[in-house]
């Protein structure tokens, strides 16, 4: 499958992708300092529509918020299964 376009949400603290008319998705949570700067991401929740699951989308969103939080130079955490795994 070709790289899907994804898009970051912060004011919702997702990304998503659209697929087929659904919307694949990647929660999380951001904690900050007593200033008030983000210092760490929590990765809370992945979801493929069943339509859309086997083709790599959950893959790529991960991907692309792990991207964005190394960038961030945010701590990484995953309370999610599934992006646990990218952090082992």
């Amino acid at each position: 499958m070709d790289q899907a376009v994804i898009r970051h949400l912060p004011e919702q603290h997702c990304f998503v992708l659209d697929f087929a008319g659904q919307q694949a998705r990647l929660d999380y949570q951001l904690s900050t300092d007593a200033s008030g700067d983000a210092v760490q991401v929590n990765f809370t929740h992945t979801f493929v529509p069943e339509a859309a699951r086997g083709q790599g989308l959950a893959e790529q969103l991960v991907r692309a918020g792990l991207s964005w939080a190394r960038a961030q130079q945010l701590q990484i955490v995953a309370s999610c299964w599934y992006v646990a795994k990218f952090l082992r």
